[in-house]
């Protein structure tokens, strides 16, 4: 499981997962008392926010009117009524992002388990014959990813020709997709735009993307970008603009067709909505792939997408990358950043208290700790005393990931600080992923 932080300074995704506050899940059934309480939520929130408004708006009159001809009587689950609900706003809106979910399920996606990155990058690999090899599995915020693709970008440096792998890319941060984009062009080149609905109006705002300065560049060096069917969101606006700028060959399959960046809407009694509160506007194009996917250049099962691509470089005939590795130039770090045991140690014993020491916080976070303490100090009093702490990894936002072992119980939690210490990101305790 992927653990979401708390980062409400971060920019808007494209596919943003869910914060989940709760360890213990609320009860599966429900009462029509409930189903009209979930209605009445998920249909204000489709006027307020969805980005097409005269959308949201039929679809939340069709929610209702199904309601009342006692259309969800029979749904006495919650799974049940999330995918009917799912299922009605798809008809509808014919959106791809557009989904109900529950709090303390899985990711939204139709991927299975993902491998351990580091800031979004899982790998990046030299190759005979002078070809780079990067793999980038989403885009987390700016910062983060930063910090992973910079030092991934450096070791290929050098390479006459540079496979951008995007076929396990579930999205993020637009920020990031420019960035990345960036590393491909000259600097100050127009890349996308997000145009984004103020709630609860019918006016606009337009958030554009450029180009910036990169460490390293590789505007001359033929790139390919390997797509498949599970690309979607952010991983497909990097193929998309990558394509539209004429920086590189797309070879794979068509791309899931999702292009508008959503948020989560709380609906109680465990489930949210997550509703698109914009649309991608792509600055060659002016549109963009939503319900149409991105089209490969060169059309091949995903499976074979690497060898095509070795094949018009000159590299080695090999269907995968460990064969094709000449050399591993990163790999997520294995280590956390120093101080964060220490944090969320002092985090953890403050929680148990009742009393977080909010000054070691960002002010953001301590506004959202402050929020969720009373669903969260419980929980953690549950628990008994803290009996060891083991570091699990690199999260997908740059953050430090741990195991907490508890007298009465396991949890999952990370955090991200600052270069002066800061915690500038906190999640709330979650269940142990299944092995």
């Amino acid at each position: 499981m992927i653990l979401a932080l708390l980062l409400s300074s971060a920019a808007p995704s494209i596919a943003q997962v869910p914060v989940k506050d709760a360890i213990a899940a609320p009860a599966s059934s429900l009462t029509q008392a409930d189903r009209q309480e979930i209605v009445a939520a998920l249909a204000s929130a489709l006027r307020d926010k969805y980005v097409f408004s005269d959308v949201g708006e039929k679809a939340a009159a069709t929610l209702e009117k199904q309601l009342a001809a006692g259309e969800y009587a029979s749904l006495d689950t919650r799974s049940a009524f999330a995918q009917h609900l799912t299922d009605a706003l798809t008809a509808i809106a014919h959106d791809k992002h557009m989904r109900i979910i529950a709090l303390d399920g899985p990711p939204p996606g139709p991927r299975g388990a993902m491998p351990r990155g580091e800031g979004g990058v899982l790998r990046a690999d030299k190759i005979a014959g002078g070809i780079g090899y990067i793999e980038v599995l989403g885009f987390p915020p700016l910062p983060a990813f930063k910090q992973a693709i910079d030092r991934a970008m450096a070791g290929l440096v050098g390479s006459r020709a540079l496979i951008i792998d995007a076929r396990r890319n579930g999205g993020g941060d637009p920020a990031s997709v420019a960035y990345l984009v960036s590393f491909l062009i000259a600097p100050g080149q127009a890349i996308n735009t997000i145009v984004v609905r103020t709630p609860k109006t019918h006016n606009y705002t337009r958030d554009p993307f450029s180009s910036t300065p990169t460490p390293v560049n590789f505007a001359g060096v033929p790139a390919y970008v390997l797509i498949s069917k599970d690309t979607f969101s952010g991983g497909e606006e990097f193929a998309y603009d990558v394509q539209s700028l004429k920086r590189g060959t797309l070879i794979g399959e068509i791309t899931g067709g999702g292009a508008n960046p959503v948020s989560m809407s709380e609906l109680g009694h465990g489930l949210g909505a997550l509703i698109p509160f914009g649309r991608a506007e792509n600055a060659v194009t002016k549109t963009n792939w939503e319900g149409r996917g991105v089209q490969p250049d060169i059309a091949v099962p995903a499976a074979e997408t690497l060898q095509v691509a070795l094949g018009k470089t000159g590299g080695p005939m090999v269907a995968t990358i460990d064969q094709a590795s000449r050399e591993r130039v990163f790999t997520p770090r294995s280590t956390p950043h120093p101080g964060s045991e220490a944090a969320l140690r002092a985090i953890v014993a403050s929680y148990a208290k009742g009393s977080p020491d909010y000054s070691i916080m960002a002010p953001d976070v301590a506004a959202e700790t402050r929020t969720a303490l009373p669903k969260v100090r419980p929980q953690i009093a549950a628990l008994g005393s803290l009996q060891s702490m083991r570091f699990a990894g690199p999260d997908p936002f740059g953050g430090d990931e741990y195991k907490l072992h508890f007298a009465h119980g396991d949890v999952m939690m990370a955090l991200v600080l600052d270069p002066q210490g800061k915690v500038v990101a906190l999640s709330t305790p979650m269940p142990v992923p299944a092995q």
